[in-house]
């Protein structure tokens, strides 16, 4: 996976080929004068497999081909190590930085550490808080307008690790230093543009002013702007950054109240933030709010369309379930007595409720448990949800793949060159030989195949969703090979891994993964949901395989062996033809 692990070859230029030759000491990974905040990290190389290679005068284990993955503890600061075989030597320095924030030396705050650091907009009456790093045993307090808030020093609390930590077992909270650590709140009742906050420190007698960086606006209830939704599916977050988890996309057109801002996202009036570049501000709009009345439906060949006629276009979610498909419309209110559903090939029945005040909530009962995929887009102010109807199954032994519309995505490609091996060998050279593998395998048993790429070619993440989107196919595959985070035990990490997002292709998720590893005996890595580009697709079950670990030095023997490629491959496609029959 290539956000795992960025990776450079060092002294030998690197081909398809590169995968069992092995000329001389290859250290791939970490490349000289690597940082890192890692408490540890793994060194990823090969050598002859006559004699030994020493690190920092240690012999190491290697596998029989001679690669080697082992991890080392790093101290802050500058770590230098030294990697010996024969008469060949690499120096390689590894910076581990502190992850605990720089406390100022005299009087001063640490730098970029005033917040807000932003512009932002709140409502009236809600909190504005503020929060500074500064000198033990100093006076700090922040001056915005007429008000003066005391900004305290802050008790130490749980620093959580990032998402990755989940990929390697270690996602537990520590303890981080709060010395020097300071916050403040307050609240403003009305509407006025404050402009930026003034920082005060005194220490020993000494007192310093500074501005803080983000103005501050407080928003007035009677003038909110409205916000359209201007990309074809804007990204709906919990929070104001990309740190924040996704909701469910918002169709090109849809329209909010702006409740919040900050920086250049914007808190729209259900509660979700949305980059500011994926909308405009209508000029003059009142706050967009509707009525419902009847909803319509429609059967078209491979799907049924549900039709909500609306007065404007309002934020939706969407959640799903084993046998139901849940839509919310917010900013609604209903004004529903007559619904119209016929006896349909995929919707048992159709509940709605008015679960608070403008927020209906939709639940189709599906007549089966397994989802084959939805799209969503407005018409106009009309909501239009498309639900996919089940393949239809192939009806011959020798091609029970027969009717199925398959995507595989060969991971990463171009510049884009994913995960590396010991040897240099890339994962996106690799994923593309299995893949095509996996393509004639599918072939034979009748299906027909939509690759995202042929050949060595960067084709991008936004290009492979559209791919998926438009070729609506039975279910979409990518196919990748993993690697760790720094702090990963590379040694003894290893087996097949699945990644799920949408709940309909959560059963394809487990079925691949317990069907491959019980047919080739290989390690249980884990299934994952996870938020990724060709996991959230929801057009059709997308998952995404991790077929072995590229860093493990005995996996990669094995992964790149193509005796074992073609019996992965074959696996992999049996596994889809038993799971089709399982969920008829």
């Amino acid at each position: 996976m290539k956000n795992l692990l960025g990776l450079v070859i060092l002294g030998c230029i690197v081909t398809s080929s590169v995968a069992l030759a092995e000329p001389s000491l290859i250290v791939v990974f970490p490349q000289t004068s690597y940082q890192t905040s890692s408490q540890k990290i793994f060194f990823l190389g090969t050598a002859p497999p006559d004699g030994q290679v020493l690190i920092n005068s240690k012999p190491i284990t290697r596998s029989k081909a001679g690669h080697f993955s082992p991890s080392f503890p790093l101290q802050l600061g500058e770590n230098l190590f030294t990697v010996r075989h024969d008469n060949q030597e690499l120096q390689i320095k590894v910076t581990r930085l502190t992850t605990d924030p720089e406390l100022p030396q005299g009087l001063a705050f640490a730098k970029d550490s005033l917040t807000p650091a932003a512009d932002i907009a709140r409502l009236p009456g809600e909190l504005i808080c503020f929060s500074a790093i500064a000198p033990p045993n100093a006076s700090v307090s922040v001056k915005l307008a007429n008000q003066t808030i005391a900004l305290s020093p802050q008790p130490q609390q749980a620093q959580l690790p990032s998402n990755l930590a989940a990929l390697t077992g270690q996602n537990q909270p520590y303890a981080q230093s709060s010395v020097g650590n300071y916050q403040g709140c307050t609240t403003v009742a009305t509407a006025a543009d404050l402009g930026q906050p003034q920082f005060q420190l005194t220490l020993n007698g000494k007192t310093i002013t500074q501005p803080g960086t983000g103005k501050i606006q407080i928003l007035s209830r009677a003038e909110l702007p409205v916000s359209e939704v201007t990309a074809d599916a804007g990204v709906a977050r919990t929070g104001p950054s990309t740190d924040y988890s996704r909701l469910t996309p918002l169709p090109k057109g849809t329209r909010a109240t702006v409740t919040g801002r900050e920086g250049e996202w914007l808190r729209l009036d259900y509660g979700a933030w949305i980059n500011s570049k994926e909308t405009r501000i209508l000029p003059g709009a009142v706050p967009p709010q509707t009525i419902i009345r009847s909803v319509g439906y429609r059967q078209l060949p491979g799907a049924t369309e549900i039709v909500f006629p609306l007065q404007v276009p309002v934020p939706v979610s969407v959640q799903q379930s084993e046998g139901a498909f849940a839509l919310t419309l917010y900013n609604t209110t209903a004004q529903t007595d007559i619904i119209r559903l016929d006896d349909d090939p995929l919707i048992y029945r159709l509940d709605w409720q008015q679960e608070a005040p403008e927020q209906v909530k939709y639940t189709f009962n599906l007549k089966k448990a397994q989802q084959w995929g939805y799209k969503l887009r407005y018409d106009g102010t009309t909501l239009v949800l498309a639900l996919r109807h089940p393949p239809k199954i192939g009806n011959t032994r020798r091609k029970p793949l027969a009717n199925f519309k398959i995507v595989l995505d060969p991971g990463h490609g171009g510049k884009e060159t994913g995960a590396s091996g010991p040897t240099g060998y890339l994962e996106k050279d690799l994923n593309l030989v299995v893949s095509k593998l996996l393509q004639d395998e599918l072939v034979k048993r009748g299906a027909t195949v939509v690759m995202t790429r042929e050949d060595d070619k960067e084709v991008s993440l936004v290009e492979r969703q559209a791919i998926i989107s438009q070729e609506e196919p039975a279910i979409a595959l990518s196919i990748h090979h993993n690697s760790l985070p720094d702090n990963g035990d590379a040694e003894k990490t290893k087996g097949f891994g699945t990644f799920w997002y949408h709940p309909q292709a959560h059963n394809l998720a487990i079925f691949l993964q317990n069907y491959v590893v019980k047919k080739l005996d290989r390690p249980y890595y884990g299934v994952f949901w996870n938020n990724l580009a060709l996991t959230r697709p929801a057009a059709a079950p997308s998952v995404l395989l991790e077929l072995g670990f590229m860093s493990n030095p005995d996996e990669f023997e094995q992964i790149v062996n193509p005796e074992e490629q073609k019996k992965t491959a074959y696996a992999i496609a049996q596994g889809i033809t038993e799971w089709f029959r399982s969920v008829r």
